[in-house]
């Protein structure tokens, strides 16, 4: 009688261990070993970006290629000669570059604030930035986008603001 006691309180033991076991393990393998659903939202999404970045590159430079083509997106504001729009055209690229390094991971806040130190000592640049002031306000408070913006906006100030040469020292970068 004790043997056969023993010997339920045993296959009790192993299924609720097994069952453990196996709770745990589907555990860890939901959690790292099966590929998420946000992991292929999230390729889906790096792949839009990608193919968004290369189009944007290829307008532009249709539009820097041929001034008829670049007064179609020129929307600052102002009078610009076919000079300065691929001037402005040109400044978008190298900010955009910036942006898009920062949104895929590429560059932490602190490396984005050293590049957008960088890009405002070009006198090109910083109209540009003036220019599409109003491009900015339009954006949505919480995207990447804005955020960038807000960063650049800030040191953008205070290099204007400065009374010091040595501009790779104005400004506090901000926190990771």
């Amino acid at each position: 009688m004790t043997t056969q006691s023993y010997g339920a309180w045993r296959t009790v033991s192993a299924a609720v261990a097994g069952g453990i076991a196996g709770a745990a393990g589907l555990h860890l393998w939901q959690r790292f070993g099966r590929p998420a659903r946000k992991s292929a939202a999230a390729e889906r999404h790096r792949q839009a970006r990608a193919h968004q970045q290369r189009m944007h590159w290829d307008l532009l430079t249709k539009a820097l290629d041929d001034p008829s083509l670049a007064v179609v997106i020129d929307n600052y504001g102002q009078d610009l000669s076919p000079e300065k729009r691929r001037q402005f055209l040109y400044a978008n690229l190298w900010y955009v570059q910036v942006f898009h390094l920062y949104d895929s991971g590429a560059l932490t806040k602190r490396e984005v604030f050293g590049r957008l130190r960088e890009l405002f000592q070009s006198a090109y640049i910083r109209d540009y930035w003036e220019a599409t002031r109003h491009h900015r306000a339009s954006l949505d408070p919480r995207s990447t986008e804005a955020e960038m913006g807000r960063i650049a906006d800030a040191l953008f100030k205070e290099l204007e603001d400065a009374e010091t040469d040595e501009w790779w020292v104005v400004g506090e970068p901000p926190q990771a």
